[in-house]
């Protein structure tokens, strides 16, 4: 899909962080680093803070998985193993959810990568407002922007703009992390410019508008089945801090490592415009979408794990979907494409 280029606000040239571990060697990449750094004059505002109300919230949701995950560690430390059933129950949530974000979100509803039925398209938006991560408009409004402007003023969560140097490294690499969520870029997300083909959706719209409903039930669902495992009020709590705001935690912190770390650490065997990594621990966490340099390469492309070794979980699934009838139009870089691109 492509997203008509901004005339109000021009792309600047990222800022790269000095001593980075990547494997950026040939000459495009190092006129890129050299090319990085404005004149102090040319120098833009990076973000700006959202207000008080969308800060909290956005640190309530960044926190309280943190929090979920430290009561875990010390619920196994002090009472015992928490039991195969939950374990089971947070690969399970963290599977709907996760896919959810990787095919629903992000390969079908940012990118139209592939046509599916209707139905089939409202299942994989809900798995996605499961993981807690926004609603389907504002999470594909926001990544249409980081493609229209990636590693340039105006990416709402690139790593490489806070200047050279470790400190600002690490500076740029908490703000693309998760640090941008305190933002306008997050709280302002501009639906109606970056998404107005979904706005058409009025189930999306129901979802974006009654986004809460979805929040609850992500953590009461678990509740509810380790109540039914265990037949007590205790079930019901470690199903809420396991299946809940454990899982939870673990699926924020994938799918924000693909913003920071698959733009710091990686290599980068196609030419893109911006600094995207493709990165394998990443990729086999998040069902391939770690493998974010092929991504910016070919935005459109359903498969993202572009050689037989590169594991894409969200690819053999929508394969599986197009050998089932249930997935159709399925865009992937043709062999001419591919080499056009391909690095020397």
């Amino acid at each position: 899909m492509s997203i008509a280029p901004s005339t109000s606000d021009p792309p600047r040239k990222p800022h790269v962080p000095v001593g980075r571990v990547d494997k950026m060697s040939n000459r495009s990449n190092e006129k890129l680093r050299k090319d990085a750094h404005p004149e102090p004059h040319a120098k833009e505002e990076i973000s700006q803070p959202a207000d008080f109300w969308n800060r909290s919230i956005m640190l309530t949701a960044i926190i309280a998985p943190f929090i979920g995950l430290v009561a875990g560690i010390y619920y196994s430390w002090t009472v015992g193993w928490m039991g195969w059933p939950f374990l089971l129950l947070i690969i399970a949530c963290w599977c709907v959810s996760g896919m959810g974000v990787t095919i629903g979100f992000h390969r079908l509803g940012t990118h139209s990568s592939f046509e599916t039925y209707r139905p089939i398209r409202a299942i994989w938006m809900m798995m996605g407002a499961l993981s807690i991560e926004g609603s389907p408009l504002v999470w594909c409004a926001v990544h249409r922007k980081h493609h229209q402007k990636s590693d340039r003023i105006g990416d709402p969560h690139s790593p490489n703009l806070h200047g050279s140097g470790f400190t600002n490294a690490v500076r740029g690499f908490i703000y693309g992390h998760c640090g941008w969520l305190l933002t306008t870029y997050w709280s302002q997300p501009d639906v109606k410019r970056y998404v107005p083909d979904l706005l058409e959706d009025k189930f999306l719209v129901w979802v974006d508008r009654f986004y809460y409903l979805w929040v609850l039930a992500s953590l009461g669902i678990p509740a509810l089945i380790g109540a039914a495992i265990t037949q007590s009020w205790h079930g019901a709590l470690l199903g809420f801090l396991w299946g809940g705001l454990v899982r939870t935690f673990m699926g924020h912190h994938i799918t924000w490592s693909i913003n920071s770390v698959c733009h710091m650490f990686g290599d980068r065997p196609f030419k893109s415009s911006d600094l995207s990594t493709n990165n394998l621990i990443c990729a086999l966490l998040g069902f391939g979408e770690g493998w974010h340099n092929n991504h910016h390469a070919f935005p459109t492309s359903a498969r993202h794990g572009l050689q037989w070794w590169q594991l894409d979980i969200s690819w053999l699934t929508i394969l599986a979907m197009k050998k089932l009838g249930l997935a159709w139009n399925v865009k992937v870089p043709s062999e001419s494409s591919l080499a056009a691109k391909k690095r020397a």
